[in-house]
């Protein structure tokens, strides 16, 4: 497809076909995705145990540091581009590309080198007890030599998507996700590699997906074509991207610095049960966001290029639909959750109290989960727009300005089940919040369009 035509698509295609176009493949992906950690989980916990899910949990919250670093360049280049295509500067749009790869390729390097050497304190840092520390040590050590290119692999797809071929980009997370699955199993239980064979399946899928996305922006595929001197940083491309994906990397590192909090809590209240329980919600938590994650990256590119064309009926017409959607998913997603906790539960773990605890657990947890759709699309909006403080702003109110203090304050009062209801009362006030924002500004970009 040229790029003259998937350009004519993102300005006058029906929306509602558009979005499912652009959102099926990467939600679909997504929930690929989210399948793989689920399935990793589930085989952690039935070939090494609970201690195993206790590791994975302390691991998870760096995990997503490190995938925080692709999406950091990855959306914030991808706005760029998309607002770029929309405003036909193709010159423009190749330099972005060109200096997005430079730059997480470096980023992944520093990470990988920093991760090795303070390895043992950051998982002290993150919550690992004693009898944890030794799983979560060992997957992670692998992790971070594989955290070189991670970043570049989340980076690639959101550029992909930015050009509008969303299917490429589902390709790419089924290449590695699919992989992941086949190999946890031939590592875990066939080579006896236990948590280390879970954390040398990541790497190697991660590996393949690498190479099909660099096969397919340096091939004829894409319509971008990068030159040597298009990875040449250039500090004002650098500046725009570090701030308009900014947002998003602040909500994988505020969501880290919770992890923190949370995990040094559970240690307190719960124990080593309570943080594998943690392990085990934070997977079921994570399939249910993934088709919402979806549906807004289909919506962004058509946000961003439709803001740079000026079709400002386009873009309202989008977020509104995609609040729909969102909200559709989640309330299903959250239905079955709270019908079937018990098996959903008991479908990660053998351990009878881990099952009997956290499906309890869930039940809370997820409660809210059906109007934060209103919440995830209001911040992807800003972030399509250009607009960084208005993102990030929201980006930090669920997980740092009420997750946090509640966090702190909650379980004085209520123990252990303070810390689990933090969860559906920081969703309620920040959908609100996001709601106001919102409208208000939705108002503000009509005017702007008259």
């Amino acid at each position: 497809m040229f790029v003259n035509e998937r350009s004519y698509k993102l300005e006058n295609e029906k929306i509602s076909r558009l979005l499912l176009n652009l959102s099926l493949p990467a939600t679909i992906g997504m929930i690929v995705n989210a399948l793989y950690n689920v399935v990793d989980t589930i085989f952690i916990g039935r070939g090494v145990g609970t201690l195993g899910i206790g590791g994975l949990t302390i691991a998870f919250p760096i995990q997503m540091m490190i995938m925080a670093l692709g999406q950091l360049v990855g959306i914030g280049a991808a706005s760029i581009v998309s607002r770029a295509l929309g405003a036909k500067d193709k010159g423009r749009a190749d330099y972005v590309v060109g200096n997005a790869y430079s730059i997480v390729l470096l980023m992944g390097i520093i990470t990988a080198v920093f991760g090795l050497s303070f390895l043992e304190p950051l998982l002290k840092l993150f919550g690992a007890t004693n009898t944890i520390l030794p799983y979560a040590k060992e997957y992670m050590f692998v992790i971070f030599i594989g955290s070189i290119y991670f970043p570049l692999v989340i980076t690639s797809n959101n550029l992909v998507r930015a050009e509008g071929n969303a299917k490429a980009a589902m390709v790419s997370m089924l290449i590695g996700t699919g992989l992941n699955i086949l190999l946890d199993p031939i590592f875990i239980f066939g080579f006896r590699m236990g948590i280390k064979g879970a954390a040398l399946a990541t790497i190697l899928s991660q590996f393949a997906s690498l190479i099909y996305v660099l096969r397919y922006f340096f091939g004829e595929k894409s319509i971008f074509h990068v030159k040597l001197y298009h990875l040449k940083i250039k500090k004002e491309l650098q500046k725009e991207i570090f701030t308009v994906g900014f947002a998003s990397f602040a909500r994988q590192i505020a969501g880290s610095v919770v992890a923190i909090i949370l995990n040094n809590s559970l240690k307190i209240y719960g124990g080593d049960l309570a943080i594998s329980i943690l392990g085990i919600v934070n997977r079921v938590l994570m399939f249910l966001f993934m088709p919402l994650f979806g549906v807004i990256q289909g919506m962004q590119p058509i946000v961003g290029f439709n803001y740079g064309a000026k079709k400002i009926d386009r873009v309202k017409e989008t977020v509104k639909l995609s609040i729909i959607v969102t909200t559709v998913f989640a309330s299903f997603s959250v239905l079955i959750g709270e019908l079937f906790p018990t098996v959903i539960m008991g479908v990660f773990s053998k351990d009878i109290n881990l099952v009997k605890e956290g499906a309890i657990v869930l039940r809370v947890v997820i409660m809210m989960v059906p109007i934060i759709g209103v919440q995830i699309v209001g911040s992807a909006l800003f972030q399509a727009l250009g607009k960084a403080i208005p993102s990030l702003i929201l980006t930090l109110l669920r997980q740092v300005l009420l997750f946090i203090p509640l966090l702190l304050i909650l379980p004085r009062f209520f123990g252990l089940m303070g810390i689990w209801i933090t969860y559906p009362i920081s969703d309620f006030i920040s959908t609100i919040v996001t709601s106001m924002i919102v409208k208000r500004e939705m108002e503000k970009i009509i005017l702007e369009g008259r």
